[in-house]
């Protein structure tokens, strides 16, 4: 069945500017841009922005296994209501991790009838396993990722940087993105949550900056070393921001993303025994979000993404209040595009933030032949949202499995109005359609999608 269409606002953002025009939609693709042109048939969404769909590059789903936590509908109709098209799964928390052909046969099957938004794969790896991974990178997945301190689970241990080294040596030809979450916990570090478990200065000072930074300083000289394409997730570290700004001056082949909580929340704010702020690194003080935003609106740190690492609530230990035993992660993925946007929208202009959650992402992924931009030809996965209307936070908006977030009850700007996934109306008007319109994106741009 053919399905065409045709939608119009004042606020289209096209070629970096929001400006009237009128999409008309075939298929799943985008099949012409009347630009300045009202056409009398098309829906009208004047007042609206729309905009490339919202693109999450970095998501724990962990399914199959652990879909008690999460799993690929629940998240995937969360992901469509805060605006997201398209999102990447993390290797981990899912049981088996994803290290290997037979476990990313498993988490495919797993999501098949699932996917309300597009859905795209990491590969993990543990070790200097080049064979695995080259077999993983030519089945579908984008990239791979390593911890180099403990991932949380016992399933996906960190990497050495020894067995990195030899990593990277073997998979560089490959071109594509080696992630790591950059700490090093052999390091020194205060022992006070021994004594004071409930204490979030005593849980911030357990895992300090220069975790942190010592880890980006080896990552990224491994990079250089092999010519390398590596990315640093979740940057929380104000101290590193110089640094990476001069590196990338050097022509060093890496990205940089941040998650919304390191500069919406900060840890001056946290109260004692509330871990559902625990995650790692950890939310740093008010001052160090602020250098964040100033690192994104100069574009050292290249794009956002969620982090979302949902957890039930007692391993959370939201009862108990104890960070050194809770699971560090934070529920967020419904909540990037507006949590994101309430935290910058004094620091930017709109036009300068949607880059930082469609193009800039899709680019990342090898993917901006298709997505995170509107032009003729590209996907139709497209994001309707009023940016300047706020909304509270309520437990029974929320899609993911376990409502527990940090950001219940908090007023966030821009309310998504309608997301389309495919050229399909997957979400509209706080309704979530019936059908699974999302596919899994295997292979980079020279791949394919089914």
């Amino acid at each position: 069945m053919i399905t065409s269409y045709q939608i119009y606002s004042d606020q289209v953002f096209i070629k970096g500017k929001l400006q009237a025009a009128t999409l008309s939609i075939l298929d799943d693709k985008i099949a012409a841009i009347h630009l300045g042109k009202y056409i009398p048939t098309a829906l009208d969404y004047s007042g609206s922005v729309i905009m490339p769909g919202v693109i999450d590059a970095h998501v724990h789903i962990n399914e199959p296994g652990r879909t008690d936590w999460e799993g690929f509908e629940t998240a995937t109709k969360a992901a469509i209501k805060g605006g997201i098209t398209t999102l990447v799964d993390m290797p981990l928390n899912s049981s088996p991790v994803v290290t290997n052909m037979a476990a990313f046969q498993k988490k495919i099957q797993a999501s098949d009838g699932k996917l309300y938004a597009n859905c795209g794969f990491w590969a993990g790896a543990t070790a200097a396993s080049v064979k695995e991974i080259e077999q993983l990178i030519a089945a579908g997945c984008l990239g791979v990722k390593v911890f180099l301190s403990h991932s949380g689970i016992d399933e996906f241990p960190n990497i050495s940087l020894v067995d990195l080294d030899q990593l990277m040596a073997g998979i560089a030809h490959l071109e594509i993105p080696i992630l790591a979450h950059c700490e090093l916990d052999t390091l020194p570090a205060s022992k006070e949550i021994i004594a004071t478990p409930k204490s979030y200065t005593a849980y911030l000072k357990s895992r300090p900056k220069t975790w942190e930074n010592e880890a980006i300083k080896s990552f990224i000289a491994l990079a250089e070393k092999h010519n390398c394409k590596a990315h640093i997730v979740h940057l929380a570290s104000d101290e590193m921001i110089e640094w990476i700004a001069q590196k990338k001056q050097e022509g060093i082949p890496f990205t940089v993303e941040t998650c919304p909580h390191y500069f919406f929340f900060n840890a001056e704010e946290i109260p004692d025994g509330n871990t559902l702020f625990k995650c790692a690194p950890p939310i740093r003080k008010k001052e160090n979000g602020q250098h964040l935003k100033q690192a994104l609106q100069a574009g050292i740190i290249d794009f956002i993404s969620s982090d979302h690492s949902p957890a039930p609530p007692e391993i959370k230990e939201l009862d108990g209040g104890n960070f050194s035993k809770a699971w560090g992660g934070i529920a967020g993925l419904q909540f990037l595009l507006s949590a994101s946007w309430t935290a910058l929208k004094e620091e930017m202009s709109l036009e300068d933030f949607i880059p930082l959650v469609t193009s800039k992402p899709a680019a990342f992924l090898g993917l901006d032949e298709r997505i995170g931009q509107i032009k003729e030809g590209f996907q139709a996965d497209l994001t309707i949202w009023q940016p300047g209307i706020s909304f509270q936070v309520e437990e029974g908006m929320i899609e993911h499995k376990h409502k527990a977030t940090p950001y219940l009850h908090r007023q966030l700007y821009g309310l998504v109005h309608s997301t389309v996934v495919n050229g399909q109306w997957a979400y509209q008007k706080e309704v979530i359609t019936n059908t699974s319109f999302g596919k899994k994106w295997l292979g980079n741009n020279k791949g394919g999608k089914v």
